[in-house]
């Protein structure tokens, strides 16, 4: 018995210490749409040939956000794919992706956080509740040295280690 007790202890260990992660307080939609470019990210199956040229392009349609990531491949190839966005709470900070189409209805819906944003919209820090997956956006294909720090540092606070992050080139 005393071994069942521990073995559930050690178990449940992570669970007790993990940090929730939170979002920002508010997000105005209509600023946060347009084209944002990849500056890092935490390696995911998904962007597997990814190499480098990294964006997302956000427009409002048919009240939807339509959702637009290109990136340059592995063989040298513009790769893109087109999805939708929905918001899921007041604060337009949660909202759920969607990349798979079947006979014209969305489906797989993943959960996209916006963690952090600039006040003047330049950059945000979106993620998601499960610490899996995190992109770090930029306006301009560059972020400076401070700044990426400092979004790491919320990346941190909501649980993400700071090393799980690459660098996206932008040519």
């Amino acid at each position: 018995m005393k071994y069942l007790v521990l073995i559930l202890f050690a178990i449940g260990m992570p669970v007790m210490f993990a940090v929730e992660v939170e979002t920002v307080e508010q997000v105005d939609l209509f600023r946060y749409t347009g084209t944002w470019y990849e500056v890092g990210k935490t390696p995911n199956p998904f962007q597997r040939s990814c190499v480098s040229n990294t964006t997302a392009e956000y427009q409002f349609i048919d009240g939807r956000i339509s959702v637009i990531n290109r990136c340059m491949s592995k063989k040298g190839k513009m790769k893109s794919v087109e999805g939708v966005a929905k918001v899921m709470n007041d604060s337009n900070s949660k909202l759920k992706v969607s990349f798979v189409k079947v006979f014209g209805k969305q489906i797989f819906w993943g959960d996209y956080w916006i963690l952090g944003l600039a006040e003047d919209y330049s950059w945000a820090l979106v993620g998601e509740p499960g610490q899996r997956y995190a992109w770090i956006l930029s306006r301009s294909p560059e972020m400076n040295q401070e700044t990426y720090k400092n979004v790491i540092a919320i990346a941190v606070a909501n649980g993400y280690r700071s090393d799980a992050f690459v660098l996206t080139p932008q040519n």
